[in-house]
């Protein structure tokens, strides 16, 4: 084991809540659909506000019952958030006892296993974010494990088809729903340990299979896996079984040049490629050298980019069609954000937001250094609105960076609360989860015509 006590496991699953998915097969009925909208590229194509802030362009601000981390995601008029709420101590109660190597660990930062746990499945109005309606889907549960303190058991974001929404919850279960709330089926994979961390990978889709994939890596890898189930029925497609210690990225679906889904999935030890439609493996290499924590991105041209930030950062140019190394490099990435591809062009966020752009092609420096003008640390990723990037800060301040040869800040927009979440953006207006709300943003125009 590489990971550390004092830093390994110290945020990497709890806030990967900004980890995502790239390059889907086919890209559902829904107008951002899983984590990093449509594709999982994190890319909208209409614009979205340059400036906002109290009394300008924040269109409705909706109360965010329980403690989650998960990123928004739209269906229609319904916009869709996972959510746990803690209740009473359970004396004698608590997480399952952790190893790194051969010995015990218990990060001090985690808690939470020793309290009996309600997680929510929760849909707002798109139009106002009223509450149209709200489930329990897990209530009264014992924890397996702990989370991170400043982390949740609400991580990963949901996924939806366009007729069903799906909601992994580690340990707690898989469950799809329609989109009236009425449950269809559930799938129970047993306990989830995570160095008491968190589970935060998300559920991604191959939407031409009408398959959901979850990877669930765990502990010192033996239970990992990674399986595909079908989205109408819950019914396991096919699974595959791993030995990838403990990690939090979500896997890649990308669109092969044979017309094939494949699905990248993450780990410290070993990358590994699968047919997204028998779960075949196409390929196997070196993995990060790193904690999984950071999702991969694709080019859309026959290139994969995976990222590690800690204990060493490390970036990877795989080829697709057999995880060929193009180019690596060794500078520029966080732990937690997820990097972004953008015309021809892969973006690296740091912990602290210092952006570096290389070329996707071959890895040339671009700019590094790029400095965002408040300092804070950042877990929310990226994304692309129009022709501008948005990164949001934990102290809630977004700066909107204008894609090109030379760094640029644009605005930098305050909320008063912190953000853990991505932003989910759709015709003009960005939807941005905070500690306590869900923000809508949008110039008025925008929102007057962005009526499902």
């Amino acid at each position: 084991m590489t990971l550390s006590p004092d830093r390994a496991v110290r945020i990497a699953a709890v806030l990967s809540v900004c980890l995502a998915t790239a390059g889907a097969a086919q890209d559902p009925p829904a107008a951002w659909p899983q984590w990093r909208g449509p594709g999982g590229q994190a890319t909208a194509e209409s614009g979205a506000p340059l400036h906002w802030g109290a009394g300008e362009n924040v269109v409705w601000k909706a109360a965010i019952e329980g403690r989650g981390h998960s990123s928004p995601i739209v269906v229609g008029d319904l916009i869709f958030l996972t959510s746990a709420i803690s209740g009473e101590q359970v004396p004698g109660h608590g997480a399952i006892i952790h190893f790194l190597g051969s010995e015990e660990f218990l990060h001090p930062d985690s808690l939470g296993a020793d309290q009996r746990l309600d997680v929510l499945l929760l849909a707002l109005d798109r139009r106002n974010g009223a509450l149209r309606w709200r489930r329990e889907v897990r209530a009264g549960a014992l924890p397996y494990d702990n989370r991170h303190r400043i982390g949740s058991f609400a991580n990963p974001t949901p996924a939806s088809d366009g007729e069903r929404v799906v909601a992994w919850f580690g340990t707690q279960g898989l469950y799809a729903f329609t989109l009236e709330g009425d449950l269809l089926w559930s799938q129970d994979f047993g306990g989830v340990g995570t160095l008491g961390m968190g589970v935060a990978t998300s559920p991604v889709l191959v939407a031409a299979a009408g398959l959901v994939v979850v990877q669930s890596d765990v502990e010192e890898g033996d239970g990992s896996f990674i399986a595909a189930l079908d989205i109408a029925t819950g019914t396991i497609r096919w699974r595959a079984e791993r030995t990838q210690r403990v990690g939090w990225a979500t896997p890649a679906v990308v669109q092969s040049d044979d017309g094939a889904a494949t699905v990248v999935a993450m780990g410290t030890g070993e990358i590994v490629a699968y047919r997204a439609d028998n779960g075949e493996e196409r390929w196997r290499v070196e993995g990060l050298g790193g904690n999984a924590v950071p999702s991969p991105v694709a080019s859309g041209d026959g290139l994969v980019f995976a990222v590690t930030g800690y204990p060493r950062k490390n970036i990877l140019a795989l080829d697709l069609a057999d995880g060929s190394l193009r180019w690596s490099y060794r500078k520029g990435q966080g732990y937690v954000p997820s990097p972004i591809f953008h015309r021809g062009v892969l973006y690296l966020v740091s912990d602290g937001g210092i952006l570096t752009a290389l070329d996707g092609k071959n890895g040339e420096v671009i700019y590094e250094g790029g400095r965002m003008p408040l300092p804070s640390r950042f877990f929310s990723s990226p994304v692309v609105a129009g022709e501008l990037i948005y990164l949001t800060s934990e102290d809630g301040d977004t700066h909107v960076i204008r894609p090109g040869p030379q760094f640029e800040v644009l605005a930098t927009n305050t909320l008063d609360e912190p953000v853990m979440a991505s932003p989910a953006v759709v015709d003009g207006t960005i939807y941005l989860r905070g500690a306590e709300h869900l923000y809508a943003i949008a110039e008025p125009a925008a929102a007057a015509g962005s009526e499902p």
